[in-house]
């Protein structure tokens, strides 16, 4: 069971590494990225698109045709249905949703973007993710892409986890401080 565990992670990056390479080669990565982060949503939005993947007792023309029926509806690039076609006579397909979220790190990470959590107690507006977004980018001397999430029971303050730093200013944080501090006294 590990084994097969360690060969779809290994596959993953395989095939999104080759979609990568491919769309770089064609200069399209920005064209596919976008279409694969919608494709990503489609998959997670559609419980129907997500049996279709799962289903091994689809015959492999008929997930080629819904593809291609996809493709068409959407106008994904030549390139993208292509691969996603080989993924499929590969038997591959169960995995397309891991691959294709693998391929938007990719394309993150040969941008030098680096990953960034920003909790809040309250929701912050567009303008202040900007500006805590470019503070962190200056601060660590790299492009911050910050994934945002509102948590009430922060209280109040804000999380900042960026790779293995942790900034934490919230309230709930400040509170345990306290508690710890008299239950040590």
């Amino acid at each position: 069971m590990t084994g097969n565990k360690n060969f779809s992670e290994t596959s993953v990056g395989r095939y999104s590494l080759a979609l990568y390479e491919l769309s770089d080669e064609a200069k399209v990565i920005s064209e596919i990225e976008k279409q694969v982060i919608s494709l990503v949503n489609l998959i997670n939005n559609s419980k129907d698109l997500d049996f279709f993947i799962k289903n091994p007792t689809i015959k492999k023309e008929d997930q080629e045709k819904i593809i291609q029926q996809i493709s068409d509806k959407f106008n994904l690039n030549k390139l993208l249905t292509k691969f996603l076609c080989y993924l499929i006579s590969k038997r591959r397909f169960f995995y397309v949703e891991k691959i294709l979220l693998d391929f938007i790190k990719t394309c993150s990470k040969k941008r030098g973007e680096i990953k960034a959590e920003l909790l809040a107690a309250n929701d912050l507006n567009k303008e202040e993710i900007i500006k805590i977004e470019n503070d962190l980018s200056s601060s660590f001397d790299s492009k911050i892409k910050l994934n945002f999430k509102k948590d009430p029971s922060l209280i109040g303050g804000l999380i900042v986890q960026v790779s293995s730093t942790m900034i934490d200013t919230s309230i709930k944080n400040k509170l345990q401080k306290i508690e710890n501090n008299m239950i040590e006294a």
